[in-house]
């Protein structure tokens, strides 16, 4: 039993050896490879797992891009990869470009790739445009009604400006700027009704594709509804502000009204004081005038009498007359 520990533990030592080759030498990745017959040396393998790049992740579309005839060499697509990106989606655009028969180095692939934009997706929108639809648009021309415009944009991407260029939302904010610059120069909405394409030649002619990422081909006008007569409703808005205005106005001409009123009853009422004040000095002045022998016992029975005489025409005026009884309506004697 002793005698065989040593063979199973030699053996062991050579399929952990073995192994341990296999995993450093991808001898299956290097045949493909040179099957394939692209040249890749096995100490480039072990370099690609020393430097702890997965050689499949190179090899195989290294494989792929030499199959279709792209002249692609093994420290770019690894620098790629070490440098964060996607090594087959930019040969997968690389050979759609090519046989589109795109202009694409390899350079400006990875740039557009390391970017953060899916350049595989880009080479297909610049084969088969994309279209974009926007969101409804509500714009108000001159009369006041509004209308909501709903716009389809067809674009291509334009390879030399993906890098740096605006996407899809400028596109978007832009034509929704044209549509309501538009909409808004136009006299009558009916204009608009009538010739809806008349927003599709202005807003084209504006080139807004400046500094985005794509190229605009067409912008269509998708639908174009009435909404709501946003002039009246300002009108009748100012209308009633203006009227609030005029109560506010009013209340405070009321309110400084009633307070000159209260104020005059105040005032009145002082004076009423200063009347009855004044009265209550006449008795004393009457005693001291007689005190004094200048006002007469018969001048001020004299006095008396005017003020009584004055005192019963006051209350005669005040009685009102008796009415006539007219003829006709004297009660009948039995």
């Amino acid at each position: 039993m002793t005698s065989l520990i040593g063979p199973l533990f030699f053996l062991a030592l050579i399929i952990m050896g073995i192994g341990i080759f296999l995993h450093f030498v991808p001898l299956g990745l290097w045949i493909s490879a040179l099957a394939a017959g692209v040249r890749v040396g096995i100490f480039t393998l072990i370099g690609m797992r020393l430097r702890r790049v997965p050689p499949s992740q190179i090899v195989l579309p290294l494989i792929k891009a030499n199959k279709a005839g792209l002249d692609i060499q093994v420290n770019q697509l690894e620098a790629h990869y070490l440098a964060g990106g996607d090594v087959d989606k930019v040969v997968d655009a690389l050979i759609a470009a090519h046989r589109a028969q795109i202009p694409l180095p390899f350079e400006r692939s990875a740039a557009i790739d390391l970017a953060g934009r899916n350049v595989l997706e880009a080479v297909q929108m610049s084969v088969n445009p994309k279209v974009i639809e926007t969101p409804i648009v509500s714009a108000v021309a001159k009369n006041g009604i509004e209308l909501k415009v709903k716009a389809r944009v067809t674009v291509r991407a334009n390879i030399d400006r993906l890098v740096g260029g605006a996407g899809e939302a400028t596109i978007i904010a832009r034509v929704g700027e044209g549509i309501v610059t538009t909409v808004g120069s136009s006299v009558d909405h009916k204009d608009v009704l009538e010739n809806p394409d008349h927003i599709s030649r202005t807003v084209l002619s504006k080139g807004l594709d400046a500094g985005t990422a794509f190229e605009i081909l067409s912008i269509d006008i998708a639908d174009v509804d009435v909404g709501r007569n946003i002039g009246a409703e300002l009108m009748t808005d100012q209308a009633e502000a203006e009227k609030r205005i005029a109560q506010a106005k009013a209340e405070e001409r009321r309110a400084m009204a009633v307070a000159k009123e209260q104020e005059m009853r105040a005032y009145t009422q002082q004076m009423q004081a200063k009347v009855v004040e004044a009265q209550a000095e006449v008795p004393h002045a009457l005693a001291a005038a007689l005190q004094e022998g200048r006002m007469g016992v018969m001048d001020y029975y004299n006095m008396n009498n005017i003020i009584a005489d004055t005192q019963m025409r006051e209350t005669i005026g005040k009685v009102e007359p008796l009415q006539t009884p007219v003829k006709g309506n004297e009660p009948r004697k039995e």
